[in-house]
């Protein structure tokens, strides 16, 4: 009797983990032709580092399209940088703007390209969601719902 109780307890956890994970995951966002998928940020550590957001956009149209500017109520400051590594040395810059050519996906990821928020208004806490708007010269301006995961989150999969 006991173990059914555990069993039957472990399973309605891993319900709730299954409708926590899903009401958490950010929705995607559609614009003109565009598709913003999977946006992500990791948590802060306070208001002194800046933090990433992460996401993907996909141009279904037949016009290139580009991301000229990001800005967030979250932070001061935002803007795209890139990370690369170079004679051993890994270093991140401003990418400056995102084309992304039609029929194709630009993918900002960690070790790569990402939007890096800097200036943070409050610490960006696991579990709360920020608002950003993603400015495209054809498509205008973008509203996308980001939601924070753990500060050594690899993305919304393998959210800690």
């Amino acid at each position: 009797l006991l173990l059914m109780f555990r069993i039957k307890q472990t399973a309605l956890f891993v319900f709730i983990a299954v409708i926590a994970v899903l009401l958490t995951s950010a929705a995607d966002v559609y614009a003109s032709d565009l598709v913003v998928e999977k946006p992500w940020a990791r948590a802060s550590i306070g208001v002194s580092r800046p933090t990433a957001v992460y996401l993907t956009i996909r141009n279904g149209g037949a016009v290139t399209d580009v991301l000229t500017m990001v800005t967030t109520p979250a932070a001061g400051m935002a803007e795209v940088h890139k990370s690369e590594v170079k004679d051993g040395l890994a270093r991140m810059s401003p990418a400056g703007n995102v084309e992304v050519s039609a029929g194709t996906t630009a993918i900002l990821e960690p070790g790569g390209l990402h939007i890096m928020l800097m200036e943070l208004k409050n610490p960006l806490k696991k579990g709360e969601t920020i608002s950003m708007t993603l400015h495209f010269e054809n498509a205008g301006p973008v509203d996308v719902a980001v939601p924070v995961y753990g500060i050594a989150a690899s993305g919304p999969k393998f959210s800690d």
